[in-house]
């Protein structure tokens, strides 16, 4: 018997490594790690981490964030956005939950929503 509420994101990650470049919208349906760099948005189905050495000039939806890196464009998630302490971003963000690490860098406009409802201006 299946239950209604099946795991959707297995413990695989992809990796974008350091030294790869992504021109355009980058789109997955698992979890991600990023430590190159992208020119475009950034669209993942389950949970992102973006590395020290990672550049992202763009939008990022994804449904938990971990930013270590740059970032300059907004960041919107399902449930949770980490900036870490040596992360920059430069626009607006939108999660029901926002840690923000000391030493971290942000320019931006936050929004926090418990219904889920989150909305941003990249």
């Amino acid at each position: 018997m299946s239950s209604k509420k099946e795991l959707k994101y297995s413990g695989d990650v992809s990796i974008l490594s350091s030294g790869c470049n992504i021109e355009g919208t980058f789109k997955s349906n698992g979890n991600v790690r990023i430590d190159g760099s992208v020119n475009g948005d950034v669209i993942i189905d389950g949970n992102l981490t973006i590395g020290e050495a990672a550049k992202i000039t763009g939008s990022v939806v994804a449904k938990n964030v971990t930013l270590r890196g740059n970032v300059e464009g907004g960041i919107k998630a399902e449930e949770k956005i980490v900036l870490e302490t040596k992360s920059y971003l430069k626009g607006d963000l939108a999660a029901k939950i926002l840690l923000i690490e000391e030493g971290a860098k942000f320019d931006g406009k936050s929004t926090m929503s418990s219904n889920g409802n989150v909305h941003i201006n990249s």
